[in-house]
């Protein structure tokens, strides 16, 4: 059997956050399995997380060079090697700890995030890529409700919009794009994407307690992209719209997987995972006209918003952005 690659990254998407959850946020510091930290969100997720004073196990195909997070290497398309990793030690020192009553001594995880996937499509073959993204997913959810673990945290992606994909210049159904959209994509990573989504929402309702949360993440910047790929988006936008002219940077990716670890109560949840701003010089609205014109937009947007919009993160989870592109790049 081919091993998943490892690399990035509702109660129904229409349905609203209940009012009678408790919105309290916990500073305690968790123990977080993270699959597929490794790879391109991971890797600036983790060393945020590690700073908020949580512990992490990577589970990856790939090491992380990190000195003090250990890495579990795991094929997750399989359920026994899942169920093994969501319930190991962080780390070999932690055979010192002292024997548990009735148990070994290894201490289950707060929350477990789960990133790992082929991160695209033509990596592999198309069944191949539906079958590895859909089945690990299926895997870790299943692993971590039958395990206990009250907090899972899954990858979902921008692609479900169905246009990041599509074949030839395909439009969106409106703007701004929310978690309530009708998502129908026609590509197959896209398409096990929702899979994983609706795999969420089923275990959430059957292990009451349980917290899901499926974040569409945008198209992932690290630091160094600002330099070597952001100028283009800028210059050139007609190029950016099967991004939705949006975008996430990696360690605010960081931000938002640390904000849905503390906020717990909300059951099934979609949150799309963007920054603030439009990747372009010119307002949204003169974006959309330009380069959409046939779109209507369903409501009022902010003078410079991410059409992509991550009003509900920001509304529900408070999310703050610490990396507009502005920051790092000369316009």
């Amino acid at each position: 059997m081919q091993q998943l690659v490892i690399a990035k990254a509702n109660r129904s998407s229409k349905e609203s956050t209940p009012a009678s959850v408790s919105m309290a946020a916990s500073s305690k510091a968790k123990r977080i399995v993270f699959t597929g930290g490794s790879g391109k969100a991971g890797r600036h997720c983790i060393p945020y997380l590690l700073s908020k004073g949580h512990s992490v196990l990577n589970v990856d195909l790939a090491p992380l060079p990190h000195p003090t997070v250990h890495t579990l290497k795991a094929d997750l398309t399989d359920s026994g090697q899942v169920f093994n990793a969501l319930s190991s030690h962080f780390h070999l020192s932690h055979y010192e700890n002292p024997r548990a009553p009735g148990g070994v001594g290894v201490e289950k995880p707060d929350a477990v995030i789960h990133f790992a996937a082929y991160a695209r499509n033509l990596l592999v073959p198309d069944s191949e890529c539906f079958r590895g993204n859909v089945l690990s997913t299926y895997n870790v959810i299943e692993a971590a409700c039958k395990l206990g673990i009250k907090k899972v945290i899954i990858a979902s992606s921008e692609t479900t919009y169905g246009v990041c994909f599509a074949q030839g210049n395909a439009d969106y159904h409106a703007f701004p794009l929310e978690e309530d959209y009708d998502n129908d994509p026609e590509d197959t990573y896209a398409t096990s994407k929702l899979c994983g989504e609706r795999c969420a929402r089923s275990f959430a309702r059957r292990f009451s307690g349980t917290d899901i949360y499926a974040l569409r993440i945008g198209n992932v910047i690290e630091p160094h992209e600002y330099e070597t790929l952001f100028p283009d988006f800028v210059k050139k936008p007609e190029t950016r719209k099967r991004n939705a002219w949006s975008y996430i940077d990696a360690r605010d990716l960081g931000q938002i997987c640390d904000l849905c670890v503390q906020k717990d109560g909300l059951g099934y949840q979609v949150f799309n995972a963007t920054n603030d701003t439009v990747t372009t010089k010119e307002t949204t609205a003169e974006v959309l006209k330009k380069y959409a014109p046939d779109t209507p937009v369903s409501r009022e947007m902010g003078k410079y918003e991410a059409p992509l919009s991550n009003r509900k993160i920001r509304e529900v989870l408070g999310f703050k952005d610490e990396h507009d592109w502005r920051k790092y790049v000369n316009v």
